[in-house]
């Protein structure tokens, strides 16, 4: 579907007419595949990028002025620029332009104050830049367990709780937003802070506002899979003057640069001396490019929106699948289409998906080294072997292993979606020649 068009929706839309007959033989078994032509994601160039946002870019280039701390005035760069305008778009008091969202989530924590080797909560799944921002703020992941529907547990964070535990990094994974009324109620108990890393739901909301903006400090990305698209950077966004100041010059504003980012009034720290240079600035190619991009923004996250619904009603009656459910109406990107399958099952079932054309991956398979499993974060865990880490966190290893997981581009036409839907519906009334027997309701119920 065109990218300007955002009028219309799933329930103005016709279902597509996918049904498969129950004895169509699988790609994989030798079969007509649905889709013949690469599946649409960012790595194969599948993004919105308009040519007004090539020729802001280009205009910086021409400029020969790549460094937001040059001779201009503060307002007058494109980082400032841009920082001002996520400002406006988020309604907050502070954005910091930064090299990628990773280091966004680490200049949150440092500029916090959490003490230097805090334990931090995060969930079990995430993608692997959550712990290692934590771990690059000089801080340690405490890993926590999810729910059915992949989200943070706040019940089992309780059951984990030590007094070590000086932070939350809520994590809005694949899209959908952490239940953060419960994450907040719960922080607000224990004293802590809460971090949210909206890198993976950039523009998605909760509630009516925009993720990112619940807690102390949210961190995002603009790499290339990401609603902004600059290749590599990210931002931080805060309503704390104090930590804006202190992470700003972590960030590299140095020699009173300091003073460019508080026009109407001095910055609420004494001195800039104090604190380290991390050089975790971002460009002005950068910035000039989601600058531009920014302007567009609501159009693409319609249109991940419409798909995403579109693909949802289309399968939300195929038995033996589980569609991730959101933690309130809405509260989701769209960008990722994530259903379960009963044990046994999703290795095959994402298999056979990529068999019929549709790109898919099992979370928590064993022939793929997905690092938004915990248990492929090698780095946090020396010298134990795989079954015993997934030990650590059982529901998280147990709903990942069942997890089959789908990108959706921005970019995806009806033509696309509609192939999708008949993919999914193909395989799921496919026996699994390998789990056989595991796919009927009694099997189904008890992993629920």
């Amino acid at each position: 579907m065109a990218d300007n068009e955002i009028d219309d929706s799933a329930s103005a839309r016709q279902l597509p007419g996918a049904a498969i007959a129950a004895d169509s033989r699988l790609a994989l078994d030798g079969g007509d595949p649905i889709r013949r032509t690469p599946w649409p994601t960012y790595d194969r160039g599948a993004v919105c990028v308009h040519p007004e946002d090539e020729a802001a870019a280009m205009r910086a280039i021409r400029s020969h002025l790549y460094f937001r701390y040059d001779y201009r005035a503060a307002h007058e760069t494109e980082c400032s620029q841009f920082e001002a305008e996520l400002c406006r778009h988020f309604r907050c008091k502070h954005a910091l332009a930064t090299s990628s969202g990773t280091t966004a989530l680490a200049l949150a924590i440092m500029a916090a104050g959490i003490e230097p080797g805090s334990l931090i909560a995060c969930p079990g799944f995430t993608f692997a830049a959550t712990p290692s921002a934590i771990l690059l703020a000089g801080c340690t992941p405490f890993l926590v367990d999810i729910d059915e529907n992949l989200h943070l547990d706040v019940a089992d964070l309780r059951s984990r709780w030590t007094p070590q535990v000086k932070a939350i990094m809520v994590v809005h994974m694949r899209g959908f937003a952490g239940d953060m009324t419960a994450l907040l109620r719960f922080a607000d108990e224990m004293g802590v802070p809460v971090f949210e890393d909206a890198v993976p739901a950039l523009g998605a909301e909760l509630d009516g506002r925009k993720l990112g903006t619940f807690g102390l400090a949210g961190g995002f990305s603009t790499q290339s899979d990401k609603a902004l698209n600059s290749g590599e950077g990210g931002f931080l966004l805060t309503d704390d003057s104090t930590l804006f100041a202190r992470a700003t010059v972590l960030s590299g504003a140095y020699e009173g640069r300091l003073r460019r980012h508080f026009p109407d009034g001095e910055p609420p720290i004494a001195t800039d001396l104090d604190l380290p240079l991390l050089s975790f600035r971002m460009d002005e190619i950068r910035a000039a490019l989601l600058r531009a991009e920014l302007e567009r923004l609501p159009v693409r996250l319609a249109a991940f929106r419409r798909n995403y619904d579109y693909v949802a009603a289309a399968l939300a009656d195929v038995d033996g699948i589980h569609i991730r459910r959101p933690v309130a109406t809405g509260a989701y990107l769209g960008e990722a289409f994530i259903f379960l399958v009963p044990a046994g099952r999703a290795q095959w079932f994402a298999r056979a998906l990529c068999h019929e054309g549709i790109e898919a991956r099992n979370l928590g398979s064993d022939d793929d080294h997905n690092i938004r499993a915990f248990w492929n974060w090698r780095f946090m865990f020396r010298g134990m072997q795989t079954p015993a880490i997934k030990e650590l966190l059982p529901n998280a290893t147990r709903y990942l292993q069942r997890a089959v997981d789908i990108p959706l581009s921005s970019t995806l036409s009806e033509a696309d979606c509609d192939e999708l839907v008949a993919a999914v519906r193909k395989v799921a009334a496919s026996d699994d020649p390998i789990a056989t027997g595991e796919g009927s309701s009694s099997a189904w119920a008890g992993q629920r």
